[in-house]
């Protein structure tokens, strides 16, 4: 079982600055991708941004690139998204998620999760 606490979120005003980062159980090993979903109130959760922990490949939705920046800090096992100048169709619930093999940018494929964290933009 790959354990996988958000922390960050909180709030933000359109136009500023936030970020959330995820970091995996102090035991396990590095996983093969790591990303990002969000689920506002009322929709479906969708995917967001993704990484490559081995190489540093990144995926990137639409919606949010030029805005976002994902990463992860191998030695700390922690990734993170850099969220710059959100909107508030940016806000939603955040959660970290995690797999062992595959394309990282298919985000159906992901089988590891956090609990969430919650961004609100205004």
């Amino acid at each position: 079982h790959v354990q996988l606490v958000e922390s960050g979120g909180g709030s933000a005003q359109a136009g500023g600055s936030l970020r959330v980062s995820c970091s995996a159980s102090r035991n396990s090993k590095r996983r093969h991708c790591m990303g990002w979903f969000r689920q506002p109130i009322g929709q479906e959760r969708e995917g967001v941004a993704a990484i490559y922990t081995g190489g540093g490949s990144t995926w990137y939705a639409d919606s949010v690139k030029g805005r976002f920046t994902i990463s992860y800090d191998n030695a700390k096992n922690t990734m993170s998204l850099q969220m710059n100048s959100p909107k508030p169709e940016d806000s939603g619930m955040y959660y970290c998620a995690a797999r062992d093999t595959g394309l990282c940018e298919i985000m159906s494929a992901y089988n590891y999760w956090g609990q969430g964290t919650q961004v609100t933009v205004s």
